[in-house]
């Protein structure tokens, strides 16, 4: 870009954003001339203007608005991610009730892997990367359990072609065995794991509470993942999961860390901080109305995603949440359970400056929004 044009754009830096002026700079033609710049440049600034919003606008109101009315039109379905029946995934009304509420246990967690080169193009690599990652439980590879009451031992048959697609063999499961189970003797016999009472008898429903126990023993894999999925995306393959655990899956060398996500704000929050919970309530909401075929301005969702995290953890709009944060009595009373917040507000001589909306309207005086929010001085003689 020449001079003039750079300086002619830098002259607009007081009036318009820098992210619309970065926009004008990547996408005018370098040959532009002044004039033709300036009017692109005028433009920009009278849609600018136009988009902001007015002083005393309720914001709050019409993003409850533009969110819920076309919420009550969802079709509540939940339907199947990329037509597969393994990965499903909670859409539509329920998620967004989901993420607005900040659930710590959400329904249907799931993670997008992206990967690194060459495992993203590679599929063999990117397989066995895959197989790798899923966690893989002791149960899935025993064929059968026997239990003998009068030699007080169980024994474990174990699948042999698991064993070998899976690079095991019985001595690895032996060893990631043997520290949980410490007050059983082991002995392996061929493909047998053989477990006995230490010294004890007739305590044979210990025996009972081991083999239960000991399905669901860890063999390998990325504990939370139950299920891996491979998909093609554009030139790239990426991995789906059924179940998320950022924190580790970021740590491996394979893993882009730049681009993989998580759908549970509340992992996102632990894992990333507050501004990736904040992005990442955004996306989510933001995902769910636009597969519905929604149009939902995002200004609107960013104006809740920067409430629920306003204070620096992430809080549900709920009577917990967000409403218990409010500096005014009346309006959390005006929300649910009214009784409890006025007799602790009574208790504590709490003082309500009538600042919000709801709370001027409970006692009928002008709310502090449009024309109500300047106050008029007459000059006295």
């Amino acid at each position: 870009m020449k001079a003039d044009q750079e300086k002619l754009l830098n002259s607009y830096a007081d009036r318009l954003p820098l992210s619309v002026l970065d926009e004008v700079r990547e996408n005018v033609p370098a040959t532009i001339n002044k004039e033709k710049l300036q009017g692109v440049l005028d433009k920009c600034l009278i849609a600018y203007n136009n988009a902001k919003v007015h002083p005393g606008e309720c914001v709050g109101l019409v993003a409850a608005e533009s969110i819920g009315e076309p919420g009550t039109q969802m079709t509540l379905n939940t339907f199947h991610l990329a037509g597969v029946a393994e990965v499903q995934v909670t859409t539509g009304l329920p998620r967004i009730i989901e993420v607005f509420d900040a659930r710590k246990a959400i329904k249907t967690p799931m993670m997008e892997i992206y990967l690194n080169k060459p495992y993203s193009t590679d599929v063999e690599k990117l397989r066995k990367f895959a197989a790798t990652i899923k966690e893989t439980k002791f149960e899935e590879f025993v064929s059968e359990y026997n239990l003998n009451i009068f030699e007080q031992t169980l024994t474990i048959k174990l699948n042999d072609e698991l064993l070998k697609d899976n690079d095991l063999d019985i001595k690895d499961i032996h060893k990631i065995i043997k520290p949980k189970v410490k007050a059983f003797t082991i002995a392996i016999k061929d493909e047998l794991i053989v477990f006995g009472l230490k010294g004890k008898q007739d305590e044979i429903k210990d025996l009972y509470t081991l083999k239960e126990k000991i399905k669901d023993v860890k063999i390998k894999g990325i504990k939370g993942l139950v299920q891996v999925l491979p998909v093609k995306r554009g030139e790239e393959y990426v991995v789906l999961t059924a179940g998320s655990n950022l924190k580790d899956v970021l740590a491996l060398s394979e893993v882009d860390s730049t681009r993989t996500i998580s759908n549970d704000i509340h992992e996102i929050y632990k894992v990333l901080g507050i501004e990736a919970a904040r992005q990442g309530i955004i996306d989510e909401v933001y995902k769910v109305v636009e597969s519905q075929g929604l149009n939902v301005n995002i200004r609107h969702v960013m104006l809740v995603a920067d409430l629920m995290v306003a204070n620096g953890t992430v809080k549900g709009v709920t009577r917990y949440g967000v409403v218990s944060e409010k500096a005014s009595v009346l309006a959390r009373a005006s929300f649910e359970t009214p009784l409890k917040h006025l007799f602790n507000a009574a208790l504590e001589g709490e003082v309500d400056n009538l600042t919000s909306v709801v709370e001027n309207v409970m006692i009928n005086q002008p709310v502090p929004i449009g024309t109500g929010l300047p106050g008029l001085i007459t000059k006295m003689k």
